[in-house]
């Protein structure tokens, strides 16, 4: 006879929940077959419970980032991926049951995590490139993380794991956090999204021209927190030209992200931090250092620049299709390639640049 499978993960999750909810019955969608044996859902459950505090809305918590059942990872100290992702969504009046979007948003994170190995925490931020609910007339473009306000850290059998709860941001909320930080940004905006509550109706918080003043301020004090930067449009180009077969280099950038590299690059380099751009095939770094230059080394290209190389780049680097040099970086020129914006059928809906 088979030993019987406990779920000793799962019981801990539970009862975490059980100190916020007593004994509220939440709505729960359980995965029928496994990711493993080719099912769709990566996750084995996701519960929506109903919360009335600060404001109504759901409530929503996975299983299966950590380690529900017996112990399988190498790493002792945490259980599976560390985490379970929550979510707090603005409840409709007389709303029984959660949107499916809500739940399909989750399980899609699963699948993020699962193919890729990249986890979340506390400070990071994802671009859906669209908004979060695809049918809805919303701002909200993005996901923020942090910690769950209600759910702290829990050791469980198979190790520790945290409650990280997702948040809709906007576009230009996106930028914000990824020119000074994800954790002050929210912070910043607390008044407004209470407990991190998504709300698909909203308004950008820098609307508020106290926020824009904190992250005007948050940057220019402490720089950015982002030193890693994932470049879908990113290229090194090796280029000969003239009669003796010179070489020049290109970088080429795409115009959606070419903004923010711009003001990256003021709240890292001139902050005496690197910053990496991150590509399918290629990593840019670029340091600070008192000369100009660059060095090759296979798939890893390191650019440096001075003050006055940031000052000219920053100005230089704006969403438009072009090409142009650095006054102190021979050999290098900067390409800006239109952006295409596409839905999920791959159609164009945006151009930039």
């Amino acid at each position: 006879m088979s030993e019987e499978v406990t779920a000793v993960g799962w019981d801990a999750i539970d009862q975490a929940l059980l100190q916020v909810y007593g004994e509220q019955e939440p709505s729960h969608y359980g995965t029928m077959i496994p990711y493993s044996l080719g099912g769709e859902d990566p996750l084995d459950g996701i519960s929506a419970y109903k919360s009335e505090t600060p404001i109504p809305h759901w409530h929503f918590v996975t299983y299966g980032f950590s380690e529900l059942y017996e112990k399988e990872f190498e790493n002792k100290e945490y259980s599976g991926y560390g985490f379970e992702l929550t979510f707090r969504l603005v409840r409709k009046e007389n709303e029984e049951e959660p949107p499916a979007w809500a739940l399909n948003l989750l399980q899609n994170m699963g699948r993020y995590v699962f193919n890729s190995g990249n986890v979340f925490r506390a400070g990071d931020y994802l671009d859906a490139n669209g908004p979060i609910c695809l049918d809805a007339d919303t701002q909200l473009t993005a996901l923020a993380f942090t910690h769950d306000p209600e759910l702290a850290e829990i050791d469980t059998p198979n190790g520790k794991m945290e409650f990280i709860q997702m948040v809709g941001i906007t576009e230009d909320e996106l930028e914000a956090m990824q020119t000074w930080n994800t954790l002050g940004m929210l912070e910043a905006g607390i008044q407004q999204i209470p407990n991190y509550i998504t709300d698909l109706t909203r308004a950008s918080l820098l609307q508020n021209p106290q926020i824009v003043e904190a992250a005007e301020q948050g940057m220019e004090k402490e720089g950015s927190n982002t030193g890693f930067l994932f470049v879908s449009q990113l290229a090194w180009q090796v280029e000969k030209k003239g009669w003796f077969n010179k070489q020049s280099h290109v970088i080429q950038l795409g115009a959606k992200q070419a903004d923010v590299i711009s003001k990256l690059l003021r709240g890292r380099i001139l902050k005496d931090r690197s910053l990496s751009l991150v590509g399918q095939n290629i990593t840019i770094i670029f340091k600070a250092a008192d000369q100009v230059g660059f060095h090759e080394d296979e798939q890893e290209i390191t650019i440096t620049l001075n003050r006055a190389a940031v000052d000219e780049l920053s100005r230089k680097l704006v969403p438009q299709e072009s090409q142009f040099e650095l006054t102190s970086l021979g050999g290098v020129s900067f390409q800006i390639l239109k952006t295409h914006i596409k839905n999920q059928e791959g159609e164009v809906v945006k151009t930039i640049g």
